[in-house]
């Protein structure tokens, strides 16, 4: 039914909103030792290694079908666009700051999706969404004037994870959820190594590796698991409610952001920011209540998605 369709994709997608952050804890733990670059390239490996076995585990293939491969290796793209972006930001901005900038992205992606792709947004959702980003904004607060030009660099993964998030929905017609995602990270680890060896001999500040001691090991394997584990959430929540729909929710992130935040880095956030937060929060619930009135009513236009199948 497609009242429960829309009911599981939300639960995903808050599962992913649960998950995400661990990615965002573990690279600024990881980006005080580790250059960024080699942090976006341990979190597709890891996140590949992790996928391996639960692809061969399916019976999925590990061949990536020819139809696809322009897609994924877009996929692939804005997603090494959109990490490196983020775990630069938060090698200096704390992290509930980096993702408030960020929250640009459901603001994006909610109207790239109805001019790109015609998805139905009613004037509530709109309005909900506008409140949502103005409770961003009150979390911003004056970081430029703050962090400099390094407050730049969420916008940058506002607008290549909305992208990311677009090009999903059209691959999660053509292929499983795990494979997705596997040929994903092999494909940008593929795309990241060669840029790593080149800076191991020019040492490019950014990307020159080294070799992590301790502690950093954990961190490097948290980045690369919670990426698997929140990114195939996500994709599993766009096969059953439409990105307009799971665009809103995506603002409850910014919660479990600013508490991990607090318990591992003691990135408290002030007055102003809990106002953004619960606004923020106050609009998600909103859809989410929108959402299940417009589904009782029987009147909710569901995305063409047609059933996963195992590459050939």
């Amino acid at each position: 039914m497609t009242h429960d369709r829309i009911l599981l994709g939300v639960v995903l997608m808050l599962g992913f909103c649960l998950t995400a952050p661990f990615i965002d804890v573990g690279s600024k733990a990881a980006a005080a030792t580790i250059p960024v670059g080699q942090i976006t390239l341990a979190r597709f490996i890891v996140q590949g290694a992790i996928m391996l076995p639960v692809l061969l585990v399916m019976g999925l293939s590990l061949r990536i079908p020819r139809a696809s491969l322009g897609r994924l290796a877009l996929r692939a793209i804005y997603l090494i666009v959109s990490t490196y972006c983020f775990v630069a930001a938060v090698q200096v901005m704390p992290i509930a700051d980096a993702l408030a900038i960020a929250f640009v992205e459901p603001f994006i992606l909610l109207f790239l999706g109805k001019f790109m792709f015609g998805d139905e947004v009613g004037p509530r959702r709109i309005a909900a969404s506008t409140v949502g980003f103005v409770g961003s904004l009150l979390v911003i607060q004056p970081s430029f004037v703050a962090f400099g030009p390094v407050a730049l660099f969420p916008l940058g993964t506002a607008l290549f994870f909305a992208l990311y998030i677009l090009i999903t929905r059209r691959l999660s017609r053509e292929l499983h959820p795990v494979a997705m995602q596997f040929h994903t990270s092999t494909l940008a680890a593929a795309m990241c190594l060669p840029f790593i060896v080149i800076a191991d001999f020019t040492h490019w500040p950014t990307l020159d590796p080294v070799m992590p001691h301790g502690i950093e090991w954990m961190w490097l394997g948290m980045v690369g698991a919670a990426s698997a584990l929140a990114h195939l959430l996500m994709t599993y929540a766009l096969r059953f409610a439409p990105s307009t729909t799971l665009a809103p929710l995506h603002y409850l992130e910014l919660i479990s952001a600013a508490i991990l935040g607090y318990l591992f880095f003691s990135d408290f956030p002030n007055l102003l920011t809990w106002a953004g937060i619960s606004v923020i929060a106050l609009s998600g619930i909103y859809i989410v209540h929108r959402e299940r009135i417009t589904a009782r009513r029987g009147s909710v236009v569901m995305p063409q998605v047609s059933p996963p199948r195992s590459p050939s």
